[in-house]
């Protein structure tokens, strides 16, 4: 992705990028019941690549298909590129896992920007001291075969509601993770920019005593000078 595109998103809030998407018709953009195991992490960000799942069946998923190196879960976590986001689609369905912490700890140092779920993770709490974004729905010590059979890699799937396609960008906070359609990730990254600059002068005033009527959203003249002013004395 566009290198300056990434530097800004790890600058703003998914609660930023929601009100950037909603004002360009997008609505649904956020995972639904997804949430960090790591908080205090920075953001991640990263195009989607993706791994489905479907419900299991018993006389096609049992333990010995993991000997199989072309196991669509082994090659979801050999194959997401370095920089990308492991997007999975565990049909909103956490009582079994949709992956541990050998392979999220295998993302991890490949290079993965993080992990994300719809379903549940098993080992959460190693998960939770790793140095890699991971979200998923709630801890799950079964293991995905149980329930979940690993079908496809890289293609269209829906997490916690929302399509995904790969390449899509993925900005995850302490709050979440959100969808950006990869055609306008350049120009929703901008205008998140600005668009948190202008809420941190809010903040700073409202702290400060100020009312919001005629500073949020700034209807008076005098808000906006105000703002220039103090962009300028930040250089922001």
């Amino acid at each position: 992705m566009n290198p300056i595109t990434h530097q800004q998103l790890t600058t703003v809030s998914t609660a930023t990028l929601c009100t950037a998407l909603f004002k360009r018709g997008l609505r649904n953009q956020f995972l639904q019941n997804v949430h960090p195991l790591n908080p205090g992490l920075p953001n991640m960000v990263g195009p989607a690549f993706t791994l489905r799942y479907i419900p299991a069946r018993e006389d096609l998923n049992p333990i010995t298909v993991f000997a199989d190196r072309q196991h669509p879960q082994r090659q979801a976590v050999e194959r997401c590129p370095p920089g990308a986001v492991l997007v999975m689609d565990s049909r909103k369905d956490a009582r079994a896992a949709s992956a541990g912490s050998i392979l999220v700890s295998r993302l991890m140092v490949r290079g993965v920007a993080g992990v994300v779920t719809d379903g549940g993770f098993r080992d959460s709490p190693e998960i939770s001291r790793l140095s890699i974004p991971a979200y998923h729905q709630r801890p799950s010590a079964p293991t995905n075969l149980t329930l979940h059979q690993a079908l496809d890699i890289d293609v269209p799937i829906g997490c916690g509601d929302v399509a995904v396609w790969p390449g899509d960008i993925l900005v995850g906070d302490a709050e979440g993770v959100i969808v950006i359609p990869a055609a306008i990730a350049d120009e929703v990254a901008a205008e998140a920019v600005e668009m948190t600059a202008f809420e941190d002068f809010v903040t700073e005033r409202v702290l400060a005593g100020q009312s919001i009527l005629g500073l949020y959203p700034p209807t008076e003249e005098q808000s906006r000078a105000d703002f220039a002013a103090w962009r300028a004395a930040r250089g922001r």
